[in-house]
């Protein structure tokens, strides 16, 4: 089957992208993307644990935007890495000042943390405050953290930096990735019909349908938008690994069990950019 949402180490996965591989091949998946948020640094370690199995990696990212005052995240697939290492350090630059401002914030109310030194090319995020914080005995679980402290219009939320929809995709399709919008029912920020006609007005080649978050209508109602616009389609369970305070099961490996007859169209669509 077909896994094209799955993150690792190098972003808020608890997984090396070496573990996500042995997960996956026990899972029954034949083709596995990494989409780490706003880096590519997890790919080279899968390539290489996946070079004696019949996986295949597909190359990938989860890209941050802002629309309407809201997080919007991106999937892009097959991008050209040479194109993408600059623009996405400086992403990588604004997360960590990001991280570092909610840090701030947490301090003031009185809960300051430290959060593990992270390697080379590693995205800082949410989850990483909140297992800090649950390490210092502030909270007894992560997601008790983004309830009182850290998800969106909480004390010690931060938004990310100003980065658009048009400059993200468009940062994603002069790489040579084919921009995906993941998860549309989890946008907070408007009516997916609404938000979708504007992204594919700014270049958007296809929807993530198939996620854990989408009820049945919802993936119904996704099937018949992308047939309106002609748009791509693609699923994954957005696994991010065992929660680190077992405290929260989250999603599993494979378990939107999308057919691997996605794939083909996707790839079309990269070498058209290429």
């Amino acid at each position: 089957m077909l896994e094209l949402h799955c993150h690792t180490t190098y972003s808020d996965g608890t997984l090396t992208p070496g573990e996500l591989v042995q997960k996956a091949i026990a899972a029954g998946v034949r083709a596995l993307a990494i989409t780490d948020h706003d880096t590519i640094s997890g790919w080279e370690e899968a390539f290489a644990a996946a070079k004696h199995y019949e996986l295949e990696i597909v190359p990938g990212l989860e890209l941050s935007t802002v629309h309407r005052d809201r997080s919007l995240h991106i999937l892009g697939f097959y991008p050209q890495p040479e194109r993408l290492c600059a623009p996405l350090q400086e992403r990588l630059e604004g997360r960590k000042r990001r991280s570092r401002q909610m840090m701030e914030k947490l301090a003031e109310l009185g809960y300051p943390i430290e959060l593990p030194s992270m390697g080379e090319g590693m995205a800082p995020g949410r989850p990483h405050i909140a297992n800090a914080l649950v390490r210092a005995g502030y909270v007894q679980s992560a997601q008790e953290a983004f309830e009182r402290w850290l998800g969106d219009d909480q004390p010690a939320h931060v938004h990310y930096e100003k980065f658009s929809i048009a400059e993200g995709i468009g940062l994603l399709r002069s790489s040579g990735a084919v921009p995906i919008w993941a998860h549309p029912y989890l946008f907070r920020g408007g009516a997916v019909e609404e938000v979708l006609e504007e992204l594919v007005a700014v270049g958007l080649m296809g929807v993530e349908v198939y996620h854990p978050g989408h009820s049945p209508s919802q993936m119904r109602r996704l099937e018949a938008l992308c047939n309106q616009y002609n748009l791509l389609m693609t699923g994954g369970s957005d696994y991010h690994g065992p929660s680190p305070d077992g405290k929260k099961a989250g999603s599993t490996l494979n378990q939107m069990q999308v057919p691997l007859s996605l794939l083909e169209p996707i790839k079309q669509a990269a070498l058209q950019l290429a």
